[in-house]
């Protein structure tokens, strides 16, 4: 059965009411129908008392169910805003956050003040966000994506093609759990959001994350805390001489992560906050 564009709207955001607040269901409708009608906003209040096809009114049909039960709108959408990049993204990767604009933010202030052509690596890169934002940013930064997962450095592939970086960014695998291989080089910065949801943290999860978003780039360990300790022994050596290592962490872990690396030869240069206020991310010089 077909709709005009202001009943699909209407009725998505009635259906989501079910399970979000109002300010939530109206953009999550609003989107989606932009999404799968191929229309922008001011298009759609134009043709509001048009008629939808019905491979439209399917598309929403489908979308709006998906959303009842859990999953997240990036994830319907195989798409997400950050850092003023629309990336691709499906379930191999985590959604880019807001949260992880502080790292990004601190990589980049400190990026720009490096030595011409610095190489930069985003370790366990998920869908490339960070990496791809300090490209565009750092115009002359060579910056390489590595993950342990083949799924997600494909999806990182992707956003590399279609933000028209080939040209600087590479992407490759590797374990942040196992020691660098040399054909990596050596890095003026390392950048990495690794996996830092401690063992009970995994257990109260939203079920939207737990079941929809994967476990390998959420769980931390039992203390949340394997990834960095793992990555100041493994990939220290990856450093040039005073290289930088720049950490995001969880809520209440700063003193933590920052403890490591001052046990490891690290001097702690800037501690950062997120959009919360909430202490989210660290840069370190190794050496001093």
């Amino acid at each position: 059965m077909v709709k005009t564009y202001s009943q699909l709207y209407l009725d998505a955001r009635r259906a989501l009411l079910l399970t979000e607040d109002a300010q939530s269901a109206s953009f999550m409708a609003r989107n989606l129908l932009c999404h799968f009608s191929g229309k922008t906003h001011e298009s759609i209040l134009a043709s509001r008392d048009l008629y939808a096809s019905e491979e439209v009114c399917k598309a929403m049909e489908d979308a709006v169910a998906w959303a009842q039960s859990g999953k997240p709108l990036a994830y319907i959408l195989h798409e997400w805003e950050f850092y003023g990049l629309k990336l691709y993204v499906d379930e191999n990767v985590l959604i880019p956050r807001d949260d992880t604009v502080a790292v990004t933010q601190l990589a980049i202030n400190q990026a720009l003040f490096l030595d011409r052509d610095p190489r930069i690596l985003d370790l366990c890169t998920g869908s490339g966000c960070i990496g791809l934002a300090i490209a565009s940013r750092v115009k002359d930064a060579r910056v390489t994506l590595a993950d342990v997962s083949r799924d997600a450095l494909a999806v990182a592939k992707k956003n590399v093609t279609s933000h028209h970086l080939s040209a600087r960014v590479s992407c490759v695998q590797a374990d942040a759990l196992k020691p660098a291989s040399s054909f990596l080089g050596k890095f003026d910065m390392i950048v990495s959001n690794p996996p830092y949801i401690t063992g009970e943290e995994m257990k109260e999860l939203p079920i939207s994350v737990k079941k929809f978003e994967p476990h390998l780039a959420l769980y931390g360990g039992d203390d949340g805390l394997d990834f960095y300790r793992a990555i100041i022994e493994n990939y220290t050596g990856a450093l040039k001489p005073g290289g930088l290592l720049c950490f995001e962490f969880g809520m209440g872990q700063g003193d933590d992560v920052c403890t490591l690396l001052q046990q490891h030869g690290y001097t702690i240069l800037e501690r950062a906050r997120d959009y919360n206020d909430r202490e989210r991310a660290v840069l370190a010089r190794y050496g001093g």
